[in-house]
């Protein structure tokens, strides 16, 4: 039996833990509490709008190539008639753009997508050029925008199984199209208008913001198909789930085709202007 005085161990003291804490959370009450806190550099998108293109009559106006010297005036009027596009960027463009434009589609709705670092044909490259075509120009969006693309357009629409590989590796599905405004063979507004407004539904209308005139018809193009009852959506919205590496070509058999076909080869024939 011990004595009175002696000394009582004392209980184990269990290790602290720190609590767990949201790090993006935690920033923002920082922010919240000291005005002066840095914030995100990132542009915010809008909420989706949950669009079900089986019951609503939708049309995906894409322009390639850019972002470019017309981009700015293109984004004022799709934001003037509320609709939201698919921009497939080549990277060599987006680094001499800088990323005013790209923040701008991102927090008006617009979809970026991936169009190659140097617009070039990926089917002539090896599986390790693809690559590096590809992931240069993910690279330099995610770093202007925090997104990273889910969906891809080959030039010239050149595609074949590497390049399919390459793209489901990244995470991007290829994106074709349905209706050619043709609009940088025949830059002419009023012709470009003509050809866009022969869209129905579920078609990807493919065209160029890099040229002034496809510009000038955009307008006339989405004054006419919302007086038609089109709403005007990006592919994300059109299709839901994208499968990586998969081929998209719109709704219309025929088209999709004349797009496997016909258009590729043509489109390579004239390597000498931007497509």
């Amino acid at each position: 039996m011990r004595s009175e005085d002696a000394p009582v161990a004392a209980a184990p003291v269990p290790p602290l833990r720190p609590p767990r804490v949201d790090p993006g959370a935690l920033a923002a009450k920082l922010a919240r509490i000291q005005p002066q806190w840095p914030k995100s550099r990132y542009p915010v998108a809008p909420a989706a709008r949950g669009i079900d293109c089986r019951r609503v009559k939708c049309v995906a106006l894409t322009y390639d190539d850019g972002p470019g010297q017309y981009t700015g005036k293109l984004l004022d009027i799709l934001a003037r008639y509320n609709a939201r596009a698919t921009f497939f960027v080549v990277g060599q463009m987006v680094a001499g753009d800088g990323p005013n434009n790209l923040r701008r589609m991102v927090t008006e709705g617009h979809e970026i997508g991936n169009h190659s670092w140097s617009h070039a044909q990926l089917t002539a490259l090896s599986d390790a050029g693809i690559r590096g075509e590809l992931g240069r120009t993910q690279q330099i969006v995610h770093y202007m925008t925090g997104r990273w693309m889910t969906v891809m357009r080959p030039p010239y629409g050149s595609t074949n199984q590497r390049v399919a590989a390459v793209a489901r590796s990244k995470g991007l599905a290829q994106i074709l199209w349905s209706l050619d405004t043709m609009d940088w063979r025949d830059r002419d507004s009023v012709v470009v208008t003509r050809r866009a407004t022969g869209a129905t539904p579920g078609s990807i209308v493919l065209m160029h913001d890099i040229h002034g005139t496809t510009v000038e018809a955009a307008p006339h193009v989405l004054e006419r198909l919302t007086a038609a009852g089109y709403t005007f959506v990006t592919l994300s919205e059109m299709y839901g789930k994208l499968t990586p590496g998969k081929e998209y070509f719109g709704e219309t058999e025929p088209a999709r085709q004349a797009a496997g076909n016909g258009r590729t080869s043509d489109r390579l024939k004239n390597k000498g202007s931007r497509t």
